[in-house]
This record gives C-alpha cells, sequence and structure tokens, in this order.
C-alpha cells in the first residue's frame, strides 16, 4: 500500500499521520505531499524519515490511496488527476461532499455505500460528522422530523494560524489577525462566510450533510455555529423532534451501543463529555441526554468530539481502513 497525505504539514495532515500509525493501515511506503514551499522537508513516520514532495510528484508515483486536506480548490484542482492514475482520493474539503456524484461517507453509518468504483470519496465536515454518530441510531429507531443545532467550535477548526492568533492574545502580544475579532476570552457567531440566507458555510454543511448521510432529506435542520476559544474538539447541543416516541433508557442504550459514540451522562456525579477530556480520542461522546420539557417526542443532548481526530483524520483513515478490508483498493484488488 503506497499512501500519500496531501497537505501533511498542517494540522489534520500531522493528526492523520499519527492516526495512520494507530489504525494500522498496511502502508508500505508513505508519501508525504505539501505545497512547493514545503517541497524537501523531512517527515519522520514510524521510524522512519520521509521527504516531502509536490503533488505532481506524487502522481506520478501512483499511490493507491490519497488522503487529502490540502483545501477545496486544491482537491478540485488534483483530486482527479490522482484519480486518472487510480488512485483513491479521501478528500476533507468541502469541494466534493455535495457532490452527487461522490459519496459523503461516515464509515460506521454508510460505508457500505462504497465500491471500487469509488475515487473520490468525501469526507464530512468535521461538525456533522460527530453529530450524525450520535443521530444514526435513533434515526433509524425513532425517526428524525427535525434538529435544532447550536455548535462551539475549536480553533483548531480554522487552522494553525487560528491558534498562533489565539496564542498571541493570551500573551497580550500583536497577533496576525486570521478572525476579523479577537478569539480568545471571546465567542464569533461566525464559521465561515456568510450566504445569500443570513446563515454561514459552515451552518448550510451541517443542514445538506446531515441529510446526504442519512438518507433522508425530509429532515428539518437549522443550525447556529460559533467559535470559541477552545484548541481540545467542537461541542454541540442538539435538539432532536422525532416522528415516533421514545425511551429515554433506550435512547441511552441505543447510543452506548453504536460503535464510536461513548455516552457519558450521570449528572448525579457531574460526568458529562467535554473537549478538553476527549482531545486525542477517536469516540464521539454524547450526555446531558434528557427530554425537551416544551413538546413531544423530542431530545436534548450534548456531543463532543476532537474535530481534528474523528472529525477529520481519523474518518478519513477508518475510510481508508474498510477500502483495505473490503478489497476495494490496493494491492488487496
Amino acid at each position: 500500500m503506497k499512501v500519500a497525505v496531501v497537505g501533511v504539514t498542517g494540522m489534520v495532515g500531522r493528526v492523520m499521520l499519527e492516526v495512520l500509525k494507530e489504525h494500522n493501515l498496511p502502508v508500505t511506503e508513505l508519501i508525504p505531499v505539501a505545497s512547493e514551499r514545503s517541497k524537501g522537508q523531512i517527515i519522520e513516520w514510524n521510524g522512519k524519515e520521509y521527504t516531502v514532495v509536490t503533488i505532481p510528484e506524487a502522481i506520478a508515483m501512483a499511490p493507491d490511496i490519497a488522503l487529502f486536506s490540502a483545501g477545496g480548490g486544491t482537491s478540485l484542482e488534483w483530486a482527479p488527476k490522482f484519480a486518472e492514475v487510480g488512485t483513491t482520493v479521501i478528500d476533507n474539503s468541502s469541494a466534493w461532499r455535495m457532490d452527487p456524484n461522490k459519496k459523503l461517507i461516515v464509515p460506521e453509518i454508510n460505508a457500505h455505500e462504497l465500491d471500487e468504483t469509488h475515487k473520490i470519496i468525501a469526507n464530512p465536515n468535521c461538525s456533522t460528522i460527530q453529530m450524525v454518530m450520535a443521530l444514526a441510531p435513533l434515526h433509524k429507531k425513532y425517526k428524525i422530523k427535525r434538529l435544532v443545532i447550536s455548535t462551539y467550535q475549536s480553533i483548531t477548526g480554522t487552522g494553525k494560524a487560528a491558534v498562533e492568533q489565539w496564542e498571541a492574545e493570551r500573551q497580550g502580544i500583536p497577533a496576525k489577525m486570521v478572525y476579523k475579532y479577537q478569539i480568545d476570552k471571546n465567542c464569533l457567531p461566525q464559521c465561515d462566510v456568510f450566504l445569500d440566507n443570513s446563515y454561514t458555510k459552515e451552518e448550510m454543511k451541517l443542514v445538506n450533510e446531515t441529510r446526504k448521510i442519512l438518507g433522508d432529506d425530509s429532515i428539518g435542520v437549522t443550525a447556529t455555529a460559533v467559535r470559541v476559544p477552545v484548541v481540545g474538539g467542537h461541542s454541540e447541543t442538539v435538539n432532536v423532534e422525532f416522528h415516533h416516541e421514545f425511551d429515554l433508557e433506550e435512547v441511552k442504550q441505543l447510543l452506548d451501543s453504536f460503535k464510536g459514540v461513548t455516552v457519558q451522562d450521570d449528572i448525579d456525579n457531574f460526568i458529562y463529555p467535554m473537549p478538553l477530556s476527549s482531545q486525542h480520542k477517536d469516540d464521539v461522546f454524547v450526555g446531558r441526554i434528557r427530554r425537551d420539557e416544551s413538546q413531544p417526542k423530542t431530545l436534548n443532548m450534548w456531543v463532543v468530539a476532537d474535530n481534528l481526530r474523528k472529525g477529520a483524520a481519523t474518518n478519513a483513515v477508518q475510510i481508508a481502513n474498510y477500502l483495505v478490508t473490503h478489497n476495494l483498493v490496493g494491492e488487496t484488488v
């Protein structure tokens, strides 16, 4: 298995290297890929040193799988060129997610949709991934009617430069402004750009990607996405209205038995999910599970995950593992 990591010097790219090692993907050759200015850098991975190459150089090496985390424009330009040489691209940008001809995959939910013809596979948005992990078993049992979502999103979702802005502000030194306003000691009710409907692009990702992954365009979804001065992970309040009545204990059992989800819901002992405790973990954590007493068949829950792992790198590597174990790519074909 030749595996390329495109955008290897970025925050998600570096986490992809960690997750690749932890998840034991059968990598015989790693191809670290970055922009021209990073060419020639040495990357240490799994006890060996590798030299960073450019995208055209990586294409010439015809990797079996390319894990992309290099931005939508880069993906739109280069992912098809990788696909032309037989590489399966798993892309972390928003470039292909809503393309009707591309699969949008969270392995625990819909990996069964994949086959060997899918050469460009979309990794969903970080805030979408963790939410649908908690929603999928409940939708199957009770059928979701409507979602009202508020997110509290880590600055790591914006990237290294945002973390540097926050760190500079905390130290009281001039910062290069990635956000329009100070982020330290602040919350910004804007994730990504505003659209014509006054929602942000991030908020509409939650709307559109959720419906596509769950395979149900009838679900009503509205969202508010907020950037918070946190580095550990993303948090979400999710208000779920179902078509069918639910039992609260059954809800907890359904969630805790779903692979990749851990319920932390013991208010007597002050146990609930937090971004700090989710950091460096692959699971999605769910707590504060309770009925919405203002209307019937409606549930409140609090969903937390490390956005760089399950929200990005881990999900992509899990897709790659699924392809390998089901003989859909690489030497096993």
